[in-house]
């Protein structure tokens, strides 16, 4: 290698150096960047003869590229309902427009808002993704934004009265007839539970339980005479009845009954149903919901499925991504699952600022799903995903970097002085 060939090898290691210290910089500067990779910068020497040669003599180094560490960073609870973080591999999709691209983006920031149209967002105010709610459990197949209706939901008449409990098997049966004017003197034991009606109006309704013979038991509603369409204020209406029997081994074997109630100014003939667990006459155990036992008469659980009409308060999100809206009549209703995607190589994913990857070539296409499945990471919800910069390994870094520059300026200065002391061989 000659001289001058030192010389420009040591200006390779300079510039090398210093593209590396600005890797090292931009880990740095978003240390507290939520969802940051840190990045490393990956040195290659230069040939200076052809490839192959033998004893082919080198010409310096440059950064062949900067490569992203995709390590899982620290998951930090905030305490806030709208901050998501993913355990595991795995990417939120967000769509929106960077520097003129339109389309997906993929970013591990999960700090979310609601925009004024009830739109999830991201910080930088592109719309999370994911599977819209269709109902009973079920999401569509195809992406959409995740969007909250902002508008007042209406109200759910109860149609089903749902009802866990043990009757005592050692009770003992009234002497009286049932009478629901005085049904607590008639019967063994009650419950109570709001229902609405069409109008959104809760109405509150007594069901009672009176044993009739050994594993046999009636069951009467009754609702304030004065909510009832033809009832009198101040006394009660039965508005459903039916039985319920248990085997000997106190397993419920059959349900029958219901009814039909008019409340005051709503929809007639609002139908309401009972139920009290799986009966055996129904393909089912019998002691998955109300039972028989010699223990005394209780109640372990109890719904119904209606509600009133209720405003937007909030959202909530699970951490199996599923997005509710928060209504001021306490329900809580889906409305989309967020998606998650996952690529053969993150290493090939293109930064495009903001906090977000674009996909390419080298990356592959994105396989989007639910979290959690085919080894895509799980949401967690109330937390974010801490910047994985390690300042102290970069301080060491910054250090190794700044000594490299030194050594190479010291080739270039000690080249040079070499060059001067050819020069002045002429004199």
């Amino acid at each position: 290698m000659s001289i001058t060939n030192a010389m420009y090898s040591g200006v390779s290691g300079l510039s090398a150096e210093g593209d590396a210290l600005g890797v090292v910089g931009d880990n740095v500067a978003n240390a507290n960047t939520v969802g940051f990779k840190q990045s490393r910068a990956v040195f290659e020497d230069i040939l200076g003869s052809a490839v192959g040669a033998p004893n082919a003599a080198g010409a310096g180094v440059r950064m062949a590229r900067t490569q992203q560490i995709f390590a899982q960073g620290t998951l930090q609870n905030t305490g806030q309902g709208t901050d998501l973080a993913l355990s595991g591999d795995g990417f939120f999709v967000v769509n929106g427009a960077v520097d003129g691209i339109q389309g997906n983006f993929y970013t591990r920031a999960g700090q979310s808002t609601l925009r004024n149209d009830g739109t999830l967002v991201n910080a930088q105010g592109m719309e999370f993704q994911g599977y819209a709610a269709l109902g009973n459990g079920t999401y569509a197949g195809g992406l959409s934004p995740i969007k909250v209706p902002t508008a007042a939901i209406q109200p759910k008449t109860t149609t089903t009265m749902n009802i866990t409990a043990n009757l005592d098997a050692n009770a003992t049966i009234p002497t009286a007839a049932w009478d629901p004017q005085n049904p607590a003197a008639t019967s063994n034991f009650s419950t109570s539970m709001k229902v609405y009606d069409s109008l959104g109006n809760g109405h509150n309704v007594d069901v009672y339980f009176r044993k009739t013979a050994a594993g046999a038991w009636d069951y009467h509603a009754i609702a304030p005479g004065g909510d009832i369409t033809g009832g009198v204020a101040g006394t009660n209406s039965e508005i459903a009845t039916g039985t319920v029997d248990f085997t000997t081994t106190g397993a419920l074997n059959n349900v029958t009954g219901g009814g039909t109630v008019n409340f005051v100014g709503a929809n007639p003939a609002q139908p309401l149903a009972f139920n009290f667990g799986s009966p055996i006459s129904g393909g089912g155990t019998g002691l998955g919901g109300t039972t028989q036992f010699g223990s005394p008469s209780n109640v372990s659980a109890q719904s119904q499925d209606g509600y009133s009409s209720g405003d937007l308060a909030g959202i909530k999100i699970d951490g199996d991504g599923v997005v509710k809206g928060v209504y001021t009549n306490g329900e809580q209703i889906p409305v989309g699952k967020l998606a998650v995607a996952k690529f053969r190589s993150n290493d090939g994913l293109g930064r495009a600022g903001h906090n977000v990857w674009m996909a390419t070539k080298e990356s592959g296409e994105a396989a989007i799903g639910e979290p959690g499945t085919g080894g895509k990471a799980a949401i967690v919800s109330g937390s974010l995903e801490q910047s994985n910069v390690d300042i102290s390994t970069q301080f060491v870094d910054l250090i190794t970097h700044q000594r490299g520059f030194q050594a190479n300026s010291k080739t270039i200065t000690t080249a040079n002085e070499m060059l001067q002391e050819v020069v002045n061989l002429k004199r």
